[in-house]
């Protein structure tokens, strides 16, 4: 009967909607006189069933409408993720926005990124996936469809569709559960807390804060709480603790930038990739340089060689929480960068502004780069990107800067241009002096936020001695690049009346030609591959012209002394030499500079570490040159050649100055006994580990190989007989103290010797292979001998039974047990 009605039903509405009937009841004879159909029945079935869409927003609710349209209706949180964005790739960057007290991280620092897009799975299903290709294609070859096709990306989230916006089309989901839960997009993985010393998130005490959407991007904060599993924290007592985040989702470019193939003789930061095209035999391995978008207003006057302003410059805001004071210094060191894109054809390329009062504007908008001003004790800034995989394109940074990186400057300062400047002299900087330090420092984050990696072998390129020379010096610079590790020029000594100019790090000349290399525009490039041809050709050409512009990618970790951290120079013994000069001059005044009128000595405790940090580090700078390699990154130079003979020589010649004659004006009395600190142990351990470098089973390998592959071979018989000059000074110095140490260094040097000769079975294995397969144990049989001799000689000299004769008395007992012990006690030795 109920199909009959439908039916009948259907008839008349179709009738009425062509125009035939025109309304009132209408009697209906069909296998049924009584039938009956009344309008208000016809009205009642053609009603269309609200859709889950439509009951949801019956609910009320909010609505906000931008890249997303986000609804906030009851406790759930919604977007309307239209057609358009499906496929289109979003940078997600998750920032803290407010931390308790003592935690790791500071508000403003990153917590995580990802690239992220819509995709849609079926009707009633939206995927989103987190883009993770490293694979990189000719654009337009056949194998990039290949790859396209056979490649798939992660699904981090699974979202129902409850229905489409009716006018708009977009597909409505619910995102709460996503954003409030821990992930790697938008929360903490389990090693993040790890890390941060937190435990499981604590559900109903995690909130969402706001969501605000516009035209590209919406900003997402939560408020989350967590189990606490570390004590440290102020708010270990309550047994959890809350964070604030803000998660960025920022819509990346629909049109990829470009990319620029890396050359390992430039030094950027790269997002590494497989490289594939039709023509390969084999793919390579390579990479894309990350940079900004700069592209010139004006293509044409570009193209004439004349400095034109770009598109769309680089701009860094400056966090409204900076002092006041120090607002201009660091808008400087971003400023500073316009000479170096002066040089890729660029003008008013980068600029520093103030944070404006605009309400719509947020320091976490992952759309704006940040100088972010942290208040954290750590003495320490840092310049990190964010970047689209695809291209490199650097789409924002926000530079950490925290605020007791002024003290780690001011340590810097004094210790290394204390007797050079005399603003330095006193525990408070000049506001000019420390404004012009901050300068310098935001001048080399900025640098890494533009893609530059640190240029650790930029310093070797100035001779020592041009550091000395006042003219040339305050004209180029003591170092050619500012991304090196170079910081002051601690080789200027009192008479050279070197000013600023000549001690403070500058934009170089490398950083001029890497910036040109990394952005110059060249439209007449269409294909990635043969740009990278063209520019390969174009550094070899300039490197052949200027070794200076050399580039060591290796953070100064590897094995060439050339690219070290701190260092200066081109020769670490004469350059140190200088330094040493200068630390003693500090330790001369070091009383006075530090002195506190309530006769404390924290300031002397900061300063006086600090002097006995930089004498380590020129210790350490020049024992790296000995068994050093240099690395072939200029055009024709050797792959990998050795340190010559004559910089070998002067390695040792200068720990037996600086070193094994016990450097006692680093430890005078007055100073020593107001910091409490055990000066004999501290120069014993640095002796000792000294003597561990040079005897070590793999440095005499090193330096016994090496002789059979250079043309100038340093043997390991004129080495061994250095060391020995070095170490083994007679007992005879009018400081009672200085003999105590080398009576110290013999043992140790002899204990070493010993252990060469007849490992210990807990050595390492492959050290004690190294050593019995080769001729290494018969140097040390021999330079046993020598020992034995000097020792015999010396003891004669002694009067019996003073501590000079009971000393190489010992040395002699243990010499007669070692060769017992490797020879037999009846062999003839």
């Amino acid at each position: 009967m109920r199909k009959i009605l439908m039916m009948a039903t259907y008839i008349l509405f179709t009738l009425q909607c062509v125009g035939v009937y025109a309304g009132g009841k209408l009697p209906l004879e069909y296998g049924n006189k009584n039938l009956v159909v009344h309008e208000d029945t016809v009205k009642k079935d053609t009603v269309k069933k609200a859709t889950a869409y439509e009951k949801l927003l019956k609910d009320g609710g909010s609505e906000c409408e931008g890249m997303f349209t986000v609804r906030h209706i009851k406790d759930d949180w919604y977007f309307e993720v239209p057609d358009s964005l499906l496929g289109r790739l979003l940078l997600v960057v998750t920032r803290f926005k407010a931390v308790p007290q003592g935690f790791k991280m500071l508000s403003g620092e990153e917590v995580n990124r990802s690239v992220v897009y819509w995709e849609q799975h079926n009707d009633k299903t939206l995927f989103l996936r987190e883009y993770v290709q490293s694979q990189f294609a000719r654009p337009g070859d056949k194998i990039a469809e290949a790859l396209k096709q056979s490649t798939v990306d992660p699904v981090i989230g699974k979202f129902d569709v409850i229905g489409r916006n009716p006018e708009t089309r977009a597909q409505l989901v619910n995102v709460s559960k996503f954003l409030l839960s821990d992930n790697k997009t938008c929360g903490f993985t389990s090693s993040d807390r790890s890390i941060l010393g937190i435990g499981s998130l604590v559900q109903d005490r995690t909130f969402m804060d706001t969501i605000k959407t516009y035209p590209i991007n919406v900003e997402v904060v939560t408020l989350r709480t967590y189990n606490i599993t570390s004590g440290k924290l102020p708010a270990a007592a309550t047994g959890s603790v809350t964070v604030k985040l803000n998660t960025s989702m920022v819509m990346l470019p629909k049109e990829p930038m470009q990319p620029r193939l890396a050359d390992e003789r430039v030094g950027f930061f790269q997002n590494p990739v497989t490289e594939f095209s039709d023509e390969q035999q084999v793919t390579s391995r390579g990479a894309i340089i990350q940079r900004y978008r700069l592209e010139p207003k004006d293509p044409e006057r570009y193209r004439r060689g004349q400095l034109t302003e770009p598109k769309r410059p680089i701009v860094y805001y400056i966090d409204p929480a900076t002092p006041k004071k120090w607002i201009p210094y660091l808008k400087a060191g971003v400023n500073d960068w316009n000479v170096a894109f002066e040089a890729a054809g660029f003008k008013n390329a980068i600029i520093a502004k103030e944070w404006p009062d605009d309400p719509t504007m947020s320091l976490d908008d992952a759309r704006y780069s940040v100088l972010r001003y942290l208040p954290s004790e750590t003495e320490n800034a840092y310049g990190p990107r964010i970047v689209d995989p695809r291209s490199g394109e650097i789409m924002e940074s926000h530079i950490c800067w925290y605020h007791n990186v002024m003290n780690l400057l001011k340590k810097w300062y004094m210790v290394q241009c204390g007797p050079l400047d005399k603003r330095a002299q006193s525990m408070t900087f000049d506001d000019k002096l420390m404004g012009t330090l901050i300068q310098f420092v935001s001048s080399h984050e900025v640098g890494h936020t533009l893609g530059l990696r640190h240029n650790m072998a930029a310093s070797s390129a100035t001779p020592v001695e041009k550091l000395r020379d006042k003219a040339w010096v305050e004209a180029n610079g003591h170092t050619v690049s500012i991304m090196d590790y170079a910081r002051f020029n601690y080789v200027a000594q009192p008479e050279d009346r070197i000013s600023e100019k000549g001690l403070f790090p500058r934009i170089g000349d490398y950083d001029k030609w890497a910036i040109k290399w990394g952005y110059q525009y060249r439209p007449e490039f269409k294909d990635p591959f043969k740009e990278k041809a063209a520019l390969r050709a174009e550094v070899t050409k300039k490197l052949k012209g200027d070794h200076r512009l050399l580039f060591i990618g290796d953070e100064g970790k590897g094995s060439d002394p050339r690219s070290q951290s701190e260092d200066l120079g081109d020769n670490n013994m004469k350059a140190n030499e200088y330094g040493i000069k200068n630390l003693k001059r500090v330790m001369e005044n070091i009383l006075t500079w530090t002195a506190q009128p309530d006769g404390q000595y924290d300031d002397l405790n900061t300063i006086y570490n600090s002097v006995r940090v930089q004498y380590l580090k020129y210790t350490l700078q020049v024992q790296k040159n000995l068994g050093g390699r240099y690395t072939k990154n200029v055009p024709d130079s050797k792959g990998r050649d050795y340190v010559p003979r004559s910089i070998q020589k002067e390695v040792v010649e200068w720990l037996g100055r600086n070193l094994f004659v016990a450097p006692l004006w680093l430890y005078p009395d007055e100073v020593v006994s107001r910091v409490g600190l055990k000066a004999v142990d501290e120069i014993s351990d640095r002796q000792s580990s000294a003597l561990a470098l040079l005897l070590a089973p793999g440095m005499l390998h090193n330096i016994y190989s090496t002789s059979f592959s250079v043309p100038e071979p340093y043997s390991l018989d004129e080495y061994l007989n250095d060391v020995f000059v070095a170490v083994w000074k007679p007992l005879n110095d009018p400081n009672e103290l200085e003999n105590n140490f080398r009576r110290q260094t013999h043992r140790t040097y002899l204990s070493f010797v010993e252990r060469v000769i007849k490992p210990n079975e807990k050595d390492n294995t492959s050290l004690n292979m190294t050593v019995t397969r080769s001729d290494i144990q018969l140097f040390m049989e021999k330079h046993l001998d020598k020992i034995e001799e000097h020792v015999k000689e010396q003891l004669a000299a002694c009067k019996e039974g003073d501590m000079n004769y009971r000393h190489y008395s010992s040395l002699l007992r243990n010499i007669k047990k070692t060769k017992e012990t490797y020879y037999g006690k009846d062999a003839d030795v």
